[in-house]
């Protein structure tokens, strides 16, 4: 399993990267992705640290584990998302995540639709996520979280009901801020199961996540 959404003491998580890493390979997962929130305060500080660490570590370990350097894109006023994703990738981000319209957080009416627009990665947990939206994500190959996070999972089965029915892209991510969010392959798939998918929607979504791994280590 891949993990495109995770979290470090770079921002509110509990783990160095270090260590994330080595609890995510013993858990079984075959690479992660650290996606810390970003904003213009703090983009150039995370992502060329976390970029220098992954390649470190990434090499060092036993057996070697693909880590790769992201930002989660926060809570952004929806000017700044296309901008600051496009730095990001500047910067050395690998994966551009962008922190969806989620119910349980005020985040930005339209936050949605602009990291669509603005060619992100992975959309984390979109909410109550419109058609349009869905449709729009399906064209621009934008990737929809199905979320193990509690809260932000509340919406899981509306946005695989639209997924499914517009034919766009999913994926399974944990959105790990502690030890014990880290996602085994099978949690995974009882968190996709419960978001009334099936095993072969569970099957394609590690594919999704394999092609896009594949892809940025390919442009590396």
């Amino acid at each position: 399993m891949i993990d495109l959404h995770t979290h470090t003491t770079f921002s509110d998580g509990e783990l160095i990267v270090a260590e994330l890493a080595r609890r995510a390979q013993v858990a079984g997962l075959s690479a992660i992705a650290i996606t810390d929130h970003g904003d213009p305060a703090n983009l150039d500080l995370i992502v060329p640290r976390v970029a220098a660490a992954a390649r470190l570590l990434s090499e060092a370990m036993d057996p070697p584990f693909t880590i790769l350097p992201g930002i989660e894109l926060t809570h952004l006023p929806l000017s700044l998302i296309a901008p600051l994703a496009a730095r990001a990738r500047e910067l050395g981000a690998k994966i551009v995540v962008v922190h969806g319209e989620t119910v349980v957080e005020p985040v930005p009416p339209g936050t949605n639709r602009a990291a669509i627009l603005a060619g992100v990665d992975v959309l984390a947990h979109p909410g109550l996520i419109t058609e349009e939206d869905v449709a729009l994500a399906a064209k621009n190959n934008v990737l929809l979280e199905i979320t193990g996070r509690k809260g932000h999972s509340l919406t899981n089965g509306h946005v695989a009901r639209l997924a499914k029915k517009l034919g766009a892209a999913m994926v399974v991510n944990s959105d790990s801020h502690a030890p014990g969010d880290l996602m085994t392959l099978e949690r995974a798939r009882l968190v996709v199961l419960g978001a009334g998918l099936s095993e072969g929607d569970f099957f394609a979504m590690q594919k999704n996540a394999d092609r896009l791994v594949a892809r940025v280590l390919a442009e590396a």
